[in-house]
């Protein structure tokens, strides 16, 4: 899979790249990284690459011949694969949208700096707008390089394991996924769960799922409302939540 990143500041990918798992695909050919520097086709001596917005406000607006320039001197005109603008106004990345992004060879990554883009660049470069999260950065770059990581460790054979991703969280069904642990059993007098240690294997399969729906219950409720659950799914969730409010009620007397 390709991925070409242009941004103001390339230099801020390479050394994220050149560690762990990542460097291992790019090495074997899994990946490729090309970042580029948008200032490179800015026209005038200064490689002026922001302007003051029209109809005022505060801070600079990137222009959009350099980053037009530069996608299309890059990818063509128009460009032969998805160009996605990393932005706060854009629809908010996931785990699902990892996966479906992992279904193209080719992708592109526009980072942003300054206040905002040329909406120009929105409207007529761009195939799709995403965010990271309800927050604002300095720039595009680490959303850049969390969306490469998110979708990247998606590719055939960057993980090794085939299966490693089928328990992640938001993969099992749209769960958080369920605790775990490891060697040693017992660590400062906490023990790993015995039905972990000695359960059969059905069983643990049973207490993994049940764990996942804790979990999500108690940090991502909103998740189970798009989650196909099963009859058993739900009928855990409302023993669960009546435990709970007998424990806070007992605690209260």
């Amino acid at each position: 899979m390709r991925f070409d990143v242009f941004s103001l500041f390339p230099e801020i990918f390479q050394p994220y790249l050149d560690i762990s798992i990542l460097k291992r695909a790019i090495q074997n050919g899994l990946i490729e990284v090309r970042a580029h520097n948008i200032r490179n086709w800015a026209a005038d001596k200064h490689h002026t690459t922001d302007d003051t917005p029209y109809g005022g406000g505060g801070g600079m607006v990137m222009k959009p011949e350099p980053v037009f320039a530069a996608v299309e001197g890059v990818l063509g005109a128009p460009p032969a694969c998805p160009v996605i603008l990393l932005c706060p106004q854009g629809e908010r990345f996931d785990q699902k949208m990892a996966r479906e992004l992992a279904g193209f060879a080719h992708l592109a990554l526009i980072c942003g700096r300054y206040e905002a883009f040329d909406e120009r660049i929105r409207e007529h470069l761009a195939t799709r707008v995403i965010s990271i999260g309800d927050f604002v950065l300095t720039g595009g770059e680490l959303p850049a390089l969390m969306l490469m990581d998110a979708v990247g460790r998606l590719v055939p054979g960057v993980l090794g394991d085939a299966d490693a991703t089928q328990d992640d969280s938001f993969s099992i069904e749209g769960l958080l996924e369920y605790p775990q642990w490891t060697k040693p059993p017992v660590f400062r007098e906490w023990r790993v769960p015995e039905i972990l240690l000695n359960g059969h294997l059905a069983r643990q399969q049973q207490w993994k799922r049940q764990q996942s729906l804790i979990r999500t219950l108690e940090n991502r409720p909103d998740l189970l409302r798009e989650a196909p659950l099963t009859e058993e799914d739900h009928e855990f969730i409302a023993q669960y939540i009546n435990q709970r409010l007998e424990e806070s009620q007992f605690k209260e007397e």
